[in-house]
């Protein structure tokens, strides 16, 4: 099959939207013409559109204790060459509604609920289920003791958690059927400290029951950040203790996981206003009769604006592997529980786990209201002994026998934009394509990898 040919597929998912985002994008320049042209001389003027539509007020008739919010998120992706083989494409939807209640009874108290609904449609490749669709479960429900800013605070209950820029702790709010955790959090706060320590586990979404947590697994641990060590930075160390069980064992029995990750996390604005980021974790523990010896490094830096809303963006990933599968060590990275869409490539076909990662872009803050974001990744094997890792932590190659021949992965471009229709209703697009290295062809069949989608999402009973 001609490269055209793949091309054109690549754009049927962006076109079978348009009707749909010209509707929108029709609708609102028409309501901003209405609020800007006057009325012909001697008709009655109308009032102003200042306000949202109706249902979105409804903030403001309900007593102030309580506040809702719903959101509706209706994506389409797909991908054209699924494991990297000619003619596995799929075009499929997404569709996710929430609903959130939060009730306030007092300075120090709170309350908050979470429903959601996610649902999966047209999908012919790959699973179905979870994080795809999720019917109808509590997503959150926690409570809120102590006053938002005030020196300590407590939430307990279902919940998200999310440490910097979620590398390891997040909540991954682009799958259909995002992460949350049961358990307690306490956060101290003083004028230049604030430490969260956690217990918690994670909730497991279950296709014909609730949802829950528990069943061996535990995930603790504390960060600390503070502003005051270096000028215009945060410092935030971290230590994380994940406990589970019945996970294989390098000699295949299975045993109980115990692995700390220690790190820490830096960044901050040079005089010359460049923003840098870098991040280190280590970790050590046991699986069983194995060892853990793993460690993984993150660096960015980003130019300050020009022309003058264009930013350059380097980056640098890299994340341990594995040796060798029968020495009783796990070299491979743990990435614990993160939000990894788009940090290592917007296909989220790699993760951090064994690979160097090399990435360049831009950031054009403004064309017409319309920010756009353009980025070149490419990608090596850490260890030419195991495998290649999605941005989920699940194998997407397999580790060769005899190690692969090349520890080359391949190269990524990618585009994405997004706009805000109005103050309820935005817009996001992307389209990414993987050119397969050295590792990839010898590993798999080797055809180029792209995977594009359009998505809206419409906030309801409040006003954004």
């Amino acid at each position: 099959m001609t490269y055209r040919h793949r091309s054109v597929r690549s754009v049927r998912l962006l076109v079978c939207l348009l009707p749909v985002l010209l509707a929108c994008a029709a609708t609102g320049h028409a309501a901003r013409a209405a609020e800007s042209v006057p009325a012909p001389s001697g008709t009655a003027q109308p009032a102003a559109a200042s306000s949202p539509p109706l249902p979105n007020r409804l903030n403001l008739v309900l007593p102030g204790w309580i506040r809702v919010r719903g959101e509706f998120r209706e994506r389409v992706e797909g991908f054209e060459n699924s494991g990297y083989t000619t003619g596995r494409d799929d075009v499929y939807w997404l569709s996710r509604l929430r609903v959130n209640a939060t009730l306030i009874p007092s300075r120090d108290l709170s309350f908050q609920l979470q429903v959601q609904d996610a649902r999966v449609a047209q999908k012919q490749i790959g699973p179905t289920g979870a994080p795809f669709k999720a019917t109808v479960d509590l997503r959150m429900a926690f409570a809120d003791i102590g006053a938002a800013a005030g020196r300590v605070t407590v939430r307990a209950g279902r919940q998200e958690l999310a440490f910097g820029e979620q590398r390891l702790v997040g909540h991954v709010s682009w799958l259909n059927a995002a992460r949350t955790f049961d358990g307690a959090r306490v956060t101290l706060r003083s004028k230049t400290v604030t430490l969260d320590l956690f217990a918690t586990s994670v909730v497991r979404i279950l296709p014909d029951t609730w949802d829950r947590s528990g069943n061996g697994n535990a995930f603790y641990g504390g960060y600390l950040t503070t502003s005051t060590l270096v000028r215009k930075s945060s410092v935030e160390p971290y230590f994380f203790f994940r406990q589970d069980k019945n996970l294989k064992v390098e000699s295949g029995t299975f045993g109980r996981l115990r692995q700390t990750t220690t790190g820490v996390r830096w960044t901050g604005t040079t005089p010359a206003r460049f923003e840098y980021g870098v991040e280190a974790a280590m970790q050590r523990g046991s699986l069983g009769s194995d060892s853990i010896s793993a460690w993984a490094g993150h660096a960015q830096v980003k130019t300050p604006a020009f022309g003058p809303t264009v930013r350059a963006i380097g980056e640098y990933n890299y994340a341990s592997g594995d040796a060798s599968p029968t020495d009783g060590v796990r070299g491979t990275f743990d990435q614990l529980y993160p939000t990894p869409h788009d940090k290592y490539g917007l296909a989220d076909q790699v993760g951090w786990r064994n690979i160097h990662h090399v990435r360049a872009g831009f950031e054009i803050a403004r064309v017409k209201a319309w920010p756009i974001t353009a980025n070149y990744h490419t990608w090596w094997l850490a260890d030419a002994h195991d495998a290649l890792y999605l941005a989920g932590g699940a194998v997407a190659v397999a580790a060769m026998a005899a190690g692969a021949p090349g520890r080359h992965v391949g190269q990524e471009i990618d585009l994405q934009l997004a706009h805000p229709m109005t103050p309820q209703l935005a817009l996001a697009a992307g389209y990414a394509h993987i050119r397969p290295g050295q590792f990839l062809k010898a590993a798999t069949p080797g055809a180029s990898y792209s995977a594009p989608f359009v998505m809206l999402t419409y906030v309801f009973l409040a006003e954004k």
